[in-house]
Protein backbone atom coordinates (compact mmCIF):
# COMPACT_ATOMS: atom_id res chain seq x y z
CA UNK A 1 0.00 0.00 0.00
CA UNK A 2 3.00 2.10 1.07
CA UNK A 3 3.83 2.06 -2.82
CA UNK A 4 0.95 3.10 -4.27
CA UNK A 5 1.07 6.63 -1.80
CA UNK A 6 3.86 8.41 -3.75
CA UNK A 7 3.14 11.49 -1.07
CA UNK A 8 4.73 11.01 2.24
CA UNK A 9 1.71 13.04 3.44
CA UNK A 10 -1.11 10.16 2.01
CA UNK A 11 1.25 7.57 3.61
CA UNK A 12 1.48 8.60 6.89
CA UNK A 13 -2.68 9.73 6.84
CA UNK A 14 -2.87 5.78 5.49
CA UNK A 15 -0.91 4.71 8.33
CA UNK A 16 -2.75 6.97 11.20
CA UNK A 17 -6.03 5.88 10.12
CA UNK A 18 -5.36 2.62 9.98
CA UNK A 19 -3.82 2.51 13.36
CA UNK A 20 -6.70 4.23 15.04
CA UNK A 21 -9.20 2.20 13.23
CA UNK A 22 -7.61 -1.00 14.41
CA UNK A 23 -7.19 0.19 17.88
CA UNK A 24 -11.13 1.23 17.83
CA UNK A 25 -12.15 -2.31 16.51
CA UNK A 26 -10.18 -4.16 19.18
CA UNK A 27 -11.70 -2.05 21.84
CA UNK A 28 -15.08 -2.44 20.51
CA UNK A 29 -14.58 -6.43 19.43
CA UNK A 30 -12.56 -6.87 22.58
CA UNK A 31 -9.67 -8.13 20.99
CA UNK A 32 -5.88 -7.82 20.17
CA UNK A 33 -4.25 -5.35 17.57
CA UNK A 34 -2.52 -7.10 15.01
CA UNK A 35 1.44 -5.93 14.90
CA UNK A 36 2.74 -4.17 12.57
CA UNK A 37 1.80 -0.88 10.58
CA UNK A 38 -1.63 -1.26 8.47
CA UNK A 39 -3.04 1.04 5.99
CA UNK A 40 -6.64 2.07 6.85
CA UNK A 41 -8.02 -0.17 3.59
CA UNK A 42 -6.17 -3.34 4.99
CA UNK A 43 -7.41 -2.52 8.65
CA UNK A 44 -10.67 -2.43 6.95
CA UNK A 45 -10.03 -5.96 5.87
CA UNK A 46 -8.82 -7.17 8.40
CA UNK A 47 -11.97 -6.18 10.33
CA UNK A 48 -13.91 -8.14 7.79
CA UNK A 49 -12.06 -10.67 8.05
CA UNK A 50 -12.83 -10.72 11.63
CA UNK A 51 -16.05 -10.46 11.43
CA UNK A 52 -16.82 -13.44 9.49
CA UNK A 53 -18.04 -10.94 6.37
CA UNK A 54 -17.20 -11.68 2.65
CA UNK A 55 -14.71 -10.09 0.53
CA UNK A 56 -17.47 -8.05 -1.55
CA UNK A 57 -19.52 -6.95 1.60
CA UNK A 58 -16.58 -5.69 2.78
CA UNK A 59 -15.32 -4.25 -0.13
CA UNK A 60 -19.06 -2.40 -0.02
CA UNK A 61 -18.75 -1.10 3.13
CA UNK A 62 -15.15 0.37 2.71
CA UNK A 63 -16.25 1.78 -0.05
CA UNK A 64 -19.68 3.25 1.41
CA UNK A 65 -17.31 4.36 3.90
CA UNK A 66 -15.10 6.32 1.76
CA UNK A 67 -17.74 7.90 -0.87
CA UNK A 68 -19.48 8.95 2.86
CA UNK A 69 -16.32 10.35 3.97
CA UNK A 70 -15.59 12.61 0.85
CA UNK A 71 -18.86 14.07 0.55
CA UNK A 72 -18.57 14.96 3.79
CA UNK A 73 -15.73 16.72 3.44
CA UNK A 74 -17.54 18.49 0.14
CA UNK A 75 -20.35 19.64 2.73
CA UNK A 76 -17.45 21.52 4.55
CA UNK A 77 -15.51 23.09 1.73
CA UNK A 78 -18.57 23.60 -0.75
CA UNK A 79 -21.91 24.70 -0.45
CA UNK A 80 -23.85 21.33 -0.61
CA UNK A 81 -26.44 20.60 1.88
CA UNK A 82 -27.49 17.99 3.81
CA UNK A 83 -30.41 16.51 1.67
CA UNK A 84 -27.87 16.79 -1.75
CA UNK A 85 -25.31 14.95 -0.03
CA UNK A 86 -27.43 12.68 1.05
CA UNK A 87 -28.74 11.87 -2.31
CA UNK A 88 -24.88 11.65 -3.92
CA UNK A 89 -24.23 9.09 -1.69
CA UNK A 90 -27.96 7.19 -2.41
CA UNK A 91 -27.20 7.51 -6.00
CA UNK A 92 -23.72 6.18 -5.90
CA UNK A 93 -24.95 2.83 -4.82
CA UNK A 94 -24.43 1.28 -7.77
CA UNK A 95 -21.55 2.64 -8.65
CA UNK A 96 -20.11 1.15 -5.48
CA UNK A 97 -21.80 -2.16 -5.92
CA UNK A 98 -20.06 -2.25 -9.06
CA UNK A 99 -16.75 -1.06 -8.21
CA UNK A 100 -16.97 -3.89 -5.23
CA UNK A 101 -17.77 -6.49 -7.54
CA UNK A 102 -15.10 -5.65 -9.99
CA UNK A 103 -12.21 -5.56 -7.09
CA UNK A 104 -12.94 -9.10 -6.08
CA UNK A 105 -12.99 -10.76 -10.17
CA UNK A 106 -10.36 -8.49 -11.31
CA UNK A 107 -7.40 -8.28 -9.07
CA UNK A 108 -4.95 -8.35 -11.22
CA UNK A 109 -5.11 -5.02 -12.44
CA UNK A 110 -5.71 -2.68 -9.45
CA UNK A 111 -4.39 0.42 -9.98
CA UNK A 112 -4.36 3.82 -8.27
CA UNK A 113 -2.96 6.43 -9.88
CA UNK A 114 -4.20 10.23 -9.11
CA UNK A 115 -0.99 12.08 -8.90
CA UNK A 116 -3.11 15.70 -8.99
CA UNK A 117 -4.45 14.39 -5.10
CA UNK A 118 -1.04 13.46 -4.13
CA UNK A 119 0.49 16.81 -5.04
CA UNK A 120 -2.76 19.09 -3.78
CA UNK A 121 -1.79 16.42 -0.68
CA UNK A 122 2.10 17.42 -0.28
CA UNK A 123 1.07 21.11 -1.03
CA UNK A 124 -1.54 21.01 1.39
CA UNK A 125 0.82 20.85 4.60
CA UNK A 126 2.86 23.66 3.77
CA UNK A 127 -0.13 25.61 3.71
CA UNK A 128 -0.32 28.66 6.11
CA UNK A 129 -4.06 27.80 6.84
CA UNK A 130 -4.91 24.13 6.45
CA UNK A 131 -8.81 22.81 6.50
CA UNK A 132 -7.91 19.28 7.25
CA UNK A 133 -5.08 17.61 8.92
CA UNK A 134 -2.18 16.88 7.14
Amino acid sequence: MSTRKPGRESREASLTLGRRFLRLFAALEDSAIPDGDSHFATAFGYAGNVLGLTENLTACAYLQQTITALVSACQRLMPIGQQRAARLLWELKPAILVAAEASSTDTDTAVAFTPIIEIASMRHATLETRLFIS
